[in-house]
């Protein structure tokens, strides 16, 4: 029952993010964490890399390289940073870190916040999306937010490309600290066709989904698993 309720929750991530570019671990991370605290950060990660290649390989024309840069270098402080804070932590204040983390993910989407993805905000989003992606799997809001402005296939295409190279560069810095090892691997592996399964129903219907409705519920449904990590905390 526990693999069958987290590969539903990971397909549903999975055909959330093809849709808008980012959204797997925000919906995932906080119901997978109350399944079993190991599918947080390694396996959710895992489920992510896998996504994002398919998504990078086929908006490979929209890729721009010479903007990521920026944000792919202030992506390595940011992945130690995040790596340090799980030694730090027990397992429960994670669950709140998580709550929090998509809360926070969820008011930016939904804030009238209008930045330029210069170079310095790359920087600046690439850190943050490897410090939050690194200790909870949820690196994707803050270059959510800096390219939400942007034409839709370039938003798909450049955050898949980013999380190619930020999930490798958290399950590295995981691997180190010891929190992937084959645990972490062989409960990651339900989890992988599930991910290509939400990824090509997706590109089978989201062209028929209106944009704001997907969007709308997918915020809903990230804000009440928030708050439930969040209220885990304190029972």
């Amino acid at each position: 029952m526990e693999i069958l309720i987290a590969t539903a929750v990971i397909f549903v991530g999975s055909f959330v993010q093809t849709s808008l570019g980012f959204g797997l671990a925000i919906i995932s991370a906080p119901v997978l964490f109350f399944l079993d605290p190991l599918y947080v950060p390694a396996p959710i990660t895992v489920a992510a890399l896998t996504l994002s290649l398919a998504n990078a390989a086929k908006h490979s024309r929209s890729i721009s390289f010479s903007g990521l840069k920026f944000a792919l270098v202030g992506r390595i402080p940011g992945t130690i940073a995040g790596g340090l804070l799980l030694l730090w932590i027990s397992v429960d204040q994670l669950a709140l870190w998580l709550g929090i983390s998509v809360i926070a993910a969820v008011l930016l989407s939904f804030s009238k916040i209008v930045l330029r993805p210069s170079p310095k905000a790359m920087f600046s989003a690439g850190f943050l999306s490897g410090f939050m992606g690194t200790s909870s799997s949820i690196g994707g809001p803050p270059m959510a937010l800096l390219l939400q402005h942007e034409d839709s296939d370039f938003i798909r295409a450049n955050m898949a490309a980013f999380f190619c190279v930020s999930c490798l560069m958290s399950l590295i810095m995981l691997a180190i600290l010891g929190h992937f090892d084959l645990r972490h691997i062989m409960i990651s592996l339900p989890l992988m066709p599930a991910t290509l399964l939400g990824y090509w129903v997706a590109n089978m219907t989201f062209h028929k989904i209106s944009h704001r409705i997907l969007r709308i519920s997918s915020l809903f449904l990230c804000a009440m698993a928030g708050v439930l990590a969040i209220v885990s905390y304190w029972l």
